[in-house]
């Protein structure tokens, strides 16, 4: 009779045990994908950006041609920024266009006609949507980011972490340029 009883409570435990480890896999694999999820909306809005920019490049052409081609060769920089896609590969790729955008301000300063261009007010206003897109984004993946981290970082859950690959991840960090970046109106 105890033999049963001492039998039944540890099947009792290994199914609660097994339950929580499906638990615990489900809700790092949900994680997981929320942070895939954010990278992939940064992606989305850095190609809306490069769209952009590159209305912006087609603009300056008429005034600028000698600096037409510096241009057109950052604008031709660009990368896809997928779910895979790393922190580093999201900074790397706004490096670029805040390089681009930079040149294409300094093309503008120089020709007062294009500034006040309707169609260049028009796609800048457009740049500067795209880019508080891309800090809502920025600010989903950390905040993702954060909690797998701290989801990974603590027992007992670190050790199933450990047992089925998953990682801590990388935040998207602030560059110091872009904090200094100046008005782009």
């Amino acid at each position: 009779m105890i033999g049963y009883i001492i039998l039944g409570i540890v099947i009792f435990l290994i199914v609660v045990i097994v339950l929580w480890f499906i638990s615990t896999q489900r809700k790092l694999s949900v994680m997981d994908e929320n942070i895939n999820n954010a990278m992939s909306q940064i992606g989305v809005q850095l190609s809306s950006r490069w769209d952009a920019l590159t209305a912006l490049l087609d603009l300056t052409k008429g005034y600028a041609e000698h600096e037409y081609k510096t241009l057109a060769d950052t604008v031709k920089m660009r990368r896809t920024i997928t779910a895979e896609s790393s922190a580093k590969d999201a900074m790397e790729q706004e490096n670029v266009i805040t390089e681009a955008l930079g040149k294409i301000m300094a093309v503008a300063e120089s020709y007062p006609d294009l500034k006040a261009n309707q169609n260049y007010i028009k796609t800048m206003d457009s740049v500067n949507d795209y880019e508080n897109k891309v800090r809502q984004s920025r600010l989903i993946y950390n905040d993702s980011v954060t909690k797998l981290n701290r989801q990974i970082r603590m027992f007992p859950t670190s050790i199933i972490a450990g047992m089925l690959g998953f990682s801590k991840r990388d935040y998207l960090q602030a560059e110091q340029e872009k904090a200094q970046m100046p008005s782009m109106k």
